[in-house]
């Protein structure tokens, strides 16, 4: 009886040991489904477009703003139908409101009603960016997916590691379906923009250096009558495109954060940002800076280009010259707005700063959320932008409706360049392809060739890039989910103390040497703090 009893007991304990790590490894096998694959196959192979599926998938994600007024729906766009058809999963969308994406988003997660994906930028406008969404259970890590069933992304990741260490996390978790700028050429797009016209009336060069700018602008308002010679767009922040270092740029700084020899830097606490204040507070009350230059919105930017008021701004190739040139020929057919190269203190430097983007965008990425009915299924689906079928229908569109080949080359047909409904071609384009935004896909150079259509833009980007931007400008780094919030509430304060110094000295409410005291109040607000978060995210960064 004492043998039976023993061995009962013994049997008993080794059930309960048993039972006990079948448990442990059931809830480590859903931990780990739910952290990364939710994965039942190994193959790697090539998927067949389309996918024969029955199964449909759900999509959340914004419509392009090129697109307000034009359509309403996802469905009422020829490129969403089309890609369905391309891959063959269907798809129902959902949009949020435009410009209430984040708050939209906020709302869908705090539901728990999370679509099988989810195209935001999780790098750039997630507390505690794309490691934390991961840990909070809202998106699926994508290591293993990718691994075994996006052989075009993984492919193209292995050929190009500067862009596979963009995309992922520090600690190497892919958390999205990435938008990559396949050539140096599309990452340029952006710098000062001026009236060639005058400058030849008035036997000018394009200004070069600081000095060359002041006595530009200073004819332009005394010989041209300009009321604003220099504009630009300041909402929802002052001169919004300061932060690419137009300008400011002469003077070693930027309007946020930068790297010299490694080292984080601010670029409103350096020294070099008094010398720009104190340059615009000059040209302010000179009146050679748009009166209304703190509140002055796009459409008073279009509005002062188109009456001639203004003579020189900052914007991009395609929203600034491609758009104000047909308004500058309204009211003068001789117009002729052209690229002018990043400012420099003495002729013959090379601009410090200047726009260049990185080859990853985290906007347009697109993200499996932990809810998703067939995890395989999507990543199968989000792979055929990556493909060469894929990239030629999301830059191009549709052969023989929106692009023809021509000699290997991929034309954009007349329904974009030239609509009959009389579509802009950003807008056309964006109704029928991707390509002149972003989106889970390799953007080709050839649709930029086409979308400048202007001689003038094609030039833009050759005399923009000639900056050293990209030695100084950050990489896309990001806080850990700790700092994150830290971070956030100390540059919430410093950002908003940023803008008032920069509005109040330059509009001359108070004098330039109320600078140091901005600065010792940025420094009481925790700067140092915020510098060595992004440098310990820089460090990390280099070490992926």
């Amino acid at each position: 009886m004492k043998k039976w009893l023993s061995s009962v007991l013994v049997l008993m304990m080794l059930g309960t040991s048993l039972a006990a790590c079948s448990s442990k490894e059931e809830t480590a096998t859903n931990s780990k489904n739910t952290e990364s694959t939710n994965d039942t196959e190994t193959s790697s192979k090539a998927v067949t477009y389309p996918i024969k599926t029955d199964k449909k998938l759900t999509y959340w994600g914004e419509i392009n703003g090129n697109l307000i007024g034009v359509a309403a729906t996802h469905e009422d766009v020829p490129f969403f139908r089309d890609w369905q058809k391309q891959t063959g999963v269907p798809l129902k969308f959902t949009a949020p409101p435009t410009g209430q994406v984040k708050e939209a988003l906020n709302v869908m997660l705090a539901s728990g009603d999370l679509p099988d994906m989810i195209e935001y930028n999780f790098l750039g406008d997630f507390p505690g960016g794309p490691e934390k969404a991961i840990n909070d259970g809202y998106i699926l890590k994508l290591n293993d997916l990718i691994d075994k069933h996006a052989p075009n992304l993984k492919k193209y990741l292995q050929d190009n590691p500067d862009v596979d260490k963009m995309v992922k996390t520090d600690s190497g978790s892919y958390y999205a379906f990435p938008f990559v700028r396949g050539d140096d050429f599309l990452r340029v797009f952006q710098g000062p923009i001026i009236r060639q016209d005058w400058l030849d009336e008035l036997g000018l060069p394009v200004p070069e250096t600081i000095d060359d700018w002041t006595k530009t602008l200073t004819a332009f308002k005394e010989k041209k009558g300009a009321k604003a010679p220099f504009a630009v767009v300041s909402k929802p922040r002052f001169f919004n495109e300061s932060g690419n270092g137009a300008f400011l740029g002469a003077f070693g700084v930027t309007r946020g954060f930068y790297q010299e020899d490694g080292k984080i830097k601010f670029g409103p606490s350096e020294s070099g940002f008094k010398e720009y204040l104190k340059l615009f507070r000059q040209w302010y009350a000179d009146g050679l800076i748009d009166k209304n230059i703190a509140t002055a919105d796009s459409k008073a930017l279009d509005g002062n280009m188109a009456s001639g008021a203004t003579g020189a701004s900052v914007g991009n190739a395609g929203g600034g010259i491609g758009k104000w040139q047909p308004l500058v020929e309204g009211n003068d057919p001789k117009a002729v707005l052209v690229a002018a190269p990043y400012p420099v203190l003495n002729k013959g430097e090379t601009p410090k700063f200047g726009q260049k983007h990185q080859a990853y965008a985290s906007e347009g990425t697109v993200a499996i959320s932990t809810s998703a009915k067939d995890p395989v299924l999507a990543v199968e689906m989000l792979d055929y932008g990556y493909s060469e079928e894929g990239r030629l229908f999301f830059n191009f569109g549709t052969e023989g409706v929106s692009y023809n080949m021509e000699d290997g080359y991929p034309k954009y047909t007349d329904l974009l360049m030239k609509n009959p409904d009389k579509l802009a071609p950003a807008q056309a384009i964006s109704m029928y392809a991707r390509g002149s935004y972003n989106g889970p896909f390799i953007q080709d150079k050839r649709y930029a060739e086409q979308f400048f259509a202007l001689q003038t833009q094609r030039d833009a980007v050759g005399i923009w890039k000639n900056t050293d931007a990209a030695k100084y400008s950050l990489p896309p780094i990001t806080p850990t989910p700790e700092e994150s919030s830290e971070y956030a509430t100390i540059m919430n304060d410093i950002n908003t103390l940023v803008d008032e110094m920069t509005l109040k000295i330059i509009l001359g409410q108070e004098p330039i040497d109320q600078y140091e005291s901005y600065v010792n109040k940025m420094n009481s607000l925790h700067l140092d703090r915020a510098i060595a978060i992004q440098q310990a995210a820089l460090d990390r960064y280099k070490a992926r």
